[in-house]
C-alpha cells in the first residue's frame, strides 16, 4: 500500500469517529508514523510503506479513533515556533496561549517565575527571545517536571531554566520582575462539556480546581505581591468569561494597572497586572 492509499482510506474513519478535522490529522499521523516532517509529506504519498510504517500508521489512528490528541500520539506539539515535548502528563501547548507569551516579551525582565509550568513551554518560549534571563517553572507533578526539564534541555535552554516541585508559591524563594501562570480554571460544572480529546486525555489538576474554577487565581493573587519585585508584572491566562472576576482579585490583592487581554477571536484570554512601585516586597 503506497502511503496516498493509506492516507485516503483513515480521513473517512477519523471522520466517523468524530474527528473534527479528520484530513488534518490523517497527514500528521501519517508523517509521524514515515518519521517525515509534515511539510515534507506530499513528497512520500507514493512510496511503498513498509510493514512497520504500516503498523506505527495502524495504532496511531486507533488511538486519535479513541479521541487521544495528536500531540500525545506524536509526542511533539509546535508552540511559539518550537518543538515541545507532550505527554498524559501535560497540558497540550494551545495558540491562544500565545497571547500570554507576547504580552510577557513587550516588556524587558531578567527573572521570571512560571506557576504550573506543565510542559515548560511558557517559561522556556519566553527565554528563548531573552537571552539574560533567567526562569523558575513550578509544578506539583513531578512528571510534568520530568517533561518540563527535557524541553529544556531540548531546546538548549538549561542553563537558564530551573525547575522545582511546589504548590504554587509553597516552595519559591526570592522575587521576580514577571510571574507568569497557565492554571486550571475549569469549573466543575463545565468539565463534563469538554470534547474528549480535553476531558478523557489531559490531566484533570491541570484542566480543574473544582468549584467555580477561581480558586487557583485566590491563591495566585494572594501570594503574588510578595513574589514580585516592584513594578514588576503578573499574566495569567483565563477561560473567556473570568476576566472581571479575576481582575477584581487582583486589584483586591493591591496590584495595579489590571487589564484584560484578548485572543485573536476576541474573547478575553489574559488578566495582566502590576505590583505597585511604592510598594516594598515582603518575603514570606
Amino acid at each position: 500500500m503506497t502511503a496516498a492509499e493509506a492516507l485516503r482510506s483513515a480521513v473517512p474513519r477519523l471522520a466517523a469517529a468524530g474527528v473534527e478535522d479528520a484530513g488534518r490529522d490523517a497527514r500528521l499521523l501519517l508523517a509521524h508514523a514515515l518519521a517525515v516532517s509534515p511539510d515534507r509529506l506530499t513528497l512520500h504519498l507514493p512510496d511503498e510503506m513498509t510493514a512497520p510504517q504500516a503498523r506505527a500508521y495502524e495504532e496511531a489512528l486507533l488511538a486519535r479513533i479513541a479521541r487521544q490528541p495528536v500531540a500525545q500520539i506524536t509526542g511533539r506539539r509546535l508552540f511559539w515556533g518550537l518543538p515541545f515535548r507532550v505527554t498524559r502528563d501535560t497540558l497540550d501547548p494551545r495558540p491562544e496561549t500565545e497571547v500570554l507569551v507576547a504580552e510577557a516579551l513587550s516588556r524587558p525582565f531578567r527573572r521570571i517565575l512560571d506557576l504550573g509550568t506543565g510542559t515548560g513551554c511558557i517559561l522556556l518560549s519566553c527565554l528563548s527571545e531573552t537571552p539574560d534571563a533567567q526562569g523558575l517553572g513550578v509544578d506539583v507533578s513531578e512528571a510534568a517536571l520530568a517533561v518540563a526539564m527535557e524541553n529544556s534541555r531540548n531546546l538548549g535552554l538549561s542553563d537558564r531554566a530551573r525547575f522545582l516541585r511546589s504548590d504554587w508559591f509553597s516552595a519559591v524563594d526570592g522575587v521576580f520582575d514577571l510571574i507568569v501562570a497557565n492554571p486550571p480554571y475549569v469549573a466543575q460544572a463545565e468539565m463534563e462539556g469538554l470534547s474528549p480529546e480535553v476531558r478523557d486525555w489531559e490531566p484533570h489538576l491541570a484542566l480543574t480546581p473544582g468549584g467555580d474554577g477561581l480558586d487557583a487565581y485566590r491563591t495566585i493573587a494572594g501570594g503574588a505581591v510578595a513574589r514580585l519585585m516592584a513594578g514588576g508584572r503578573i499574566l495569567v491566562e483565563i477561560g473567556p468569561t473570568q476576566g472581571q472576576a479575576v481582575a477584581a482579585l487582583f486589584r483586591e490583592a493591591g496590584l495595579t494597572d489590571v487589564r484584560i487581554l484578548t485572543d485573536l477571536d476576541g474573547r478575553d484570554r489574559v488578566v495582566a497586572a502590576e505590583k505597585p512601585v511604592g510598594n516594598r516586597c515582603i518575603a514570606a
